[in-house]
């Protein structure tokens, strides 16, 4: 390198970002928002919050699989390393093709996220990563390489290391130094370590074989068995600490023929397709499903419409109310806990916040039941899909022991809005119509983003079973088997609906269809590209992706029905979903026996009863069932509603503690005369009024148990009409998701951020003429070069109005109302009045500034660029 080419090299990252255009400076700050967060002033504090241990822990962890271990092999590197060293440590002595094409990407991330900088010659990862990825005793490095020569060898007497030169051939040094650096070339030498590693017993290199690949610390007693001594006699192991040695990572490098990793990943692995079906088959599969989807809900809040399970304490749903919601669902627990997760961060349910605190429908799930099937899909779809509530945790532990629940605190997952689409963008990467193997879907989403911890080091040393139960791979398995339940996949691949969902490209067709193949039959296997930097989505955009799956689905959906066929045997059947008004009319009239393909729904005089407990007569649901019913009007169904008609209202209930009341004396007679009624503490008041001890709901419950078919009313002596929907809790938001970080910038904040940053660069850099107290950049005051000039009130005022004449920029301190105090850059262009009005550099805008506000103010250098 020549001396011209040495001295225009960074010799900082803040130097290294400085060079950077806009667009790469805005690609740095989309793919760390953290360093926006505030807009740092300058490069130079840009450069610092880059470095800081939070932010540089934030960006590894959110490397690929391979730019993670080309950051972990420069961490092992020399500093600086030039490419060529680092291609031989992630490539090796065989030079892997594969490594060798994909390594310049790697590298190419690591500049843009600045976790490295500098020219190829001269490739420096930033001191905190450094720090983070190098070994050491405490925090062995995911290589598995130790200490080199030179860290090893610190704490080691001058004499022993002469002893350790004689034994491996080479003459003695005068100083400690050059004795470790020629040991270190020694080490390094293929052929000399070649000859010296051929000298050695078997047993010892045995030993040297299972330090190789890490752990690469040992343990030896007081008198090492001849085969150990030979090898602390060459420096071969190196003590640390009484008892403890460590191979060198030089060594342990020539034994690995030059590699810092036993097994580079330089491709993803790919996503395999397990069997595929035709779209047609899948989209309809998927449209059962939504619509499937669409009843569960519905059957929920029908369920808590007078009143949901009470809250806990703590929040959330107990395991007996969870246990019983999944029984009503005819669901297992975890499936139930999905639907109620779902409905409540749809915004469909919530807390009624009353003193008795109960879960009930909102107001917003009349007005979701208004819309159209698809849209009404759409928009369950599009909240799992976003939300960070994470069903999948229900019955598990959280950081204090305590069981997590259903609707509980503490199922924010922040992780896992991303996994979800990520996993539906590789489904939507397979052909049309083909599903996933599972495993191969996790392997990708490990390769994206590895763990951290123990179970990555044992993948890496081929150590331990390293079983998929990080939280990434559980909340993917949780998408597979979700996104099936709600129809955005139908028999495991990806629906049209669900494609758009995700704002995926539509798949192209095949040019020929094939027969469907079976589970077994293994389709091609699918490469892909590492997916870029992906940034979320605006409001805007998800209410697109949402309106065109909801557009897709539409034609997906039956026709619903106006009609059903009524049995004998007191049911109905119901061919397919059902309109709206038949729908809950029916479903207040009848129980619902069985789901499926056709709907069974049965009429009891519980149902019945309900029905004119609703406000429904004998003669409406006659007429409503003959104008709904395709076949004739069974006579038993007649005869069921004509009987609990005749009972229903004979008897009244209300408030006294409670009363009922008959103008049939005969009839409070027989219920004074049943043992079955002794409980509610009956006694008669007149001779059609009797009271009891019991509140009006339990006497209207006991009544109906012996077989009787009371009517509540009010105080006025009005029949009370208990509609379905009567229970609604106050207007609810639903729950807002709990980010991952920072949001990602949009293209206006990021415009802007890196105008004002350049801008403040631009004041903290530009050169400034010597002042009459000091050097280059006092100020006039003596201060150092970067603190805020000082000078008096005077001195300002005149060097401002010379300005204005002159036209030249001026470098001021300025501190605003709030106390905060800046640096700018500023082209005067009237003084008046106490304010100084100017182009300011650093706003790009001309803006006004009181005078007094202004700290001090200094002209720049006449080759301030």
């Amino acid at each position: 390198m020549s001396t011209e080419e040495k001295s225009a090299a960074p010799r900082s990252l803040a130097e290294a970002l400085r060079v950077r255009d806009d667009v790469s400076l805005a690609a740095l700050l989309r793919s760390r928002p953290d360093l926006i967060t505030p807009v740092p002033t300058d490069l130079t504090q840009l450069a610092t919050r880059a470095g800081t241990r939070a932010s540089v822990v934030r960006a590894l962890e959110r490397l690929d699989r391979f730019a993670l271990q080309t950051a972990e092999a420069l961490a092992v590197a020399p500093d600086p390393a030039s490419y060529g060293e680092l291609l031989a440590l992630m490539g090796g002595d065989e030079e892997d093709p594969a490594v060798a094409a994909a390594l310049p990407r790697a590298v190419a991330l690591l500049r843009e996220q600045a976790l490295v900088w500098g020219a190829d010659d001269r490739l420096r990862l930033v001191r905190t990563a450094r720090e983070l990825l190098a070994p050491s005793p405490q925090h062995p490095s995911p290589t598995g390489l130790g200490p080199s020569v030179r860290e090893a060898t610190a704490g080691m007497s001058p004499g022993r290391i002469q002893e350790i030169l004689g034994a491996v051939g080479l003459p003695s040094t005068h100083d400690s130094v050059s004795a470790v650096s020629a040991l270190g070339a020694l080490f390094a030498d293929r052929r000399r370590m070649a000859a010296l590693l051929a000298e050695l017993p078997e047993e010892s290199r045995e030993v040297l074989a299972r330090l190789v690949w890490g752990p690469p610390y040992g343990q030896v007693t007081h008198d090492p068995a001849p085969h150990l001594r030979a090898l602390l006699d060459r420096g071969l192991l190196l003590p640390t600490a009484p008892g403890t040695v460590v191979l060198p990572r030089e060594v342990a490098l020539h034994l690995r023929a030059g590699r810092a990793h036993r097994a580079p990943e330089p491709v993803p692995p790919p996503v395999e397709a397990a069997a595929t079906h035709r779209p047609q088959v899948v989209d309809a599969t998927a449209a059962g499903q939504a619509l499937a989807a669409l009843a569960t809900v519905e059957e929920l809040l029908k369920e808590w419409d007078e009143g949901g399970p009470a809250v806990l304490r703590a929040g959330g749903l107990s395991v007996r109310d969870l246990k019983r919601t999944a029984v009503a669902l005819d669901v297992p627990e975890p499936v139930a806990a999905f639907w109620v997760e779902l409905a409540y961060g749809a915004g469909l349910i919530a807390s009624d916040g009353e003193a008795d605190e109960r879960y009930a429908a909102t107001p917003a799930y009349d007005e979701w039941r208004e819309l159209p099937p698809a849209e009404r899909w759409a928009h369950l779809a599009g909240t799992w899909l976003t939300t960070t509530r994470t069903p999948g945790v229900v019955g598990g532990r959280d950081a204090k022991d305590r069981t997590l629940s259903a609707l509980g605190p503490n199922l924010d997952r922040s992780a896992a809005p991303e996994v979800r689409h990520r996993v539906l963008a590789l489904l939507a990467g397979l052909p049309e119509g083909a599903s996933p193997v599972e495993a191969s879907v996790l392997a990708r989403l490990r390769w994206e983003r590895p763990l951290r911890g123990p179970q990555r080091e044992q993948r890496e040393t081929g150590t331990g079973d390293a079983r998929d139960d990080d939280l990434r791979s559980r909340i993917a398995r949780w998408t597979l088997s979700e996104a099936e339940l709600l129809g955005v996949t139908g028999r495991g691949a990806l629906a049209a609906p669900g494609r758009a969902l995700i704002g995926a490209p539509e798949a192209p067709r095949p040019a020929a269809e094939t027969e469907p193949r079976g589970p077994g039959d293994k389709l091609p296997v699918h490469h892909h590209r590492t997916p870029p930097a992906a940034t979320a989505p605006t409001p805007a955009e998800r209410a697109a992706a949402t309106a065109t799956a909801a557009r897709l689905l539409a034609p997906l959906f039956p026709e619903p029905l106006d009609h059903v066929l009524l049995q004998a045997d007191l049911t109905a059947v119901a061919p397919g979903p059902l309109e709206r008004e038949l729908a809950d009319v029916l479903g207040v009239l009848a129980d619902v026996e069985s789901k499926g393909g056709a709907t069974v729904y049965r009429f009891t005089a519980g149902s019945v009863r309900r029905a004119l407990d609703a406000g429904q007569s004998a003669a409406d649901l006659h007429a409503f069932l003959a104008r709904h019913s395709r076949t004739p009007v069974p006579q038993p169904l007649t005869y069921l509603i004509d009987d609990v008609a005749r009972r229903h209202g004979r008897l009244r209930v209300g408030a006294a503690s409670a009363y009922v009341r008959c103008d049939d004396d005969a009839t409070l007679d027989e219920i004074l005369a049943d043992k079955r009624a002794a409980a509610l503490g009956l006694r008669r008041l007149a001779p059609t009024v009797l009271a009891a001890q019991a509140d009006p709901a339990a006497l209207l419950e006991g009544l109906r148990a012996i077989g009787f078919a009371p009517a509540a009313e009010s105080a006025a002596g009005d029949v009370l009409i208990a509609r379905a929907d009567s229970r609604r809790t106050p207007p609810r938001a639903a729950p807002e998701p709990v980010p991952d970080g920072p949001p990602a910038p949009d293209d206006t904040l990021l415009a802007a951020a890196i105008r004002a940053v350049r801008a403040g660069d631009l004041a903290s850099t530009t050169p400034r003429k010597p002042g009459p107290g000091g050097g280059e950049g006092d100020g006039g005051s003596g201060a150092p070069g970067g603190s805020l000039p000082r000078t008096g009130a005077a001195e300002t005022l005149a060097t401002m109005q010379a300005a204005v004449l002159t036209g030249e920029a001026l470098w001021i301190g300025y501190v605003n109302a709030e106390g905060a105090a800046s640096q700018r850059v500023i082209a005067p262009i009237r003084v008046e009045g106490g304010f100084v009005t100017a182009y300011d550099h650093t706003a790009d805008e001309v803006r006004t500034y009181p005078l007094h506000r202004i700290t001090g103010v200094a002209e720049l250098a006449d080759d301030a660029g």
